[in-house]
């Protein structure tokens, strides 16, 4: 299952612009829902990327370049195309010291 994780409404419609193959858009990620196989796209916190890999989910992080003026506002699907929106996946891994 493809999940797309994101309360931002400009964030879900620059998914559905760019033709992601999603299978569930959530607000929140509830660890429990997620399987072996799965596929998580957000901005997790790193140590929720974390759980998500040791899953055995893959992660996906959207990533833009924002600049500082853009910071803390909402953005469209055209500032995320503006700001070149990209994915880009991830394994995290805890280094316990």
């Amino acid at each position: 299952m493809k999940w797309f994780v994101s309360r931002h409404t400009g964030a879900k419609e620059w998914a559905k612009l760019n033709k992601l193959d999603i299978d569930v858009f959530v607000d929140h990620l509830e660890l429990n829902a997620i399987n072996k196989g799965d596929t998580i796209i957000g901005t997790l916190p790193i140590h929720l990327a974390e759980q998500v890999c040791s899953l055995g989910a893959r992660y996906l992080h959207l990533s833009l370049n924002l600049p500082l003026n853009k910071r803390g506002t909402e953005l469209t699907a055209q500032d995320m195309i503006d700001c070149r929106a990209q994915l880009t996946e991830y394994q995290v891994v805890r280094i316990d010291a």
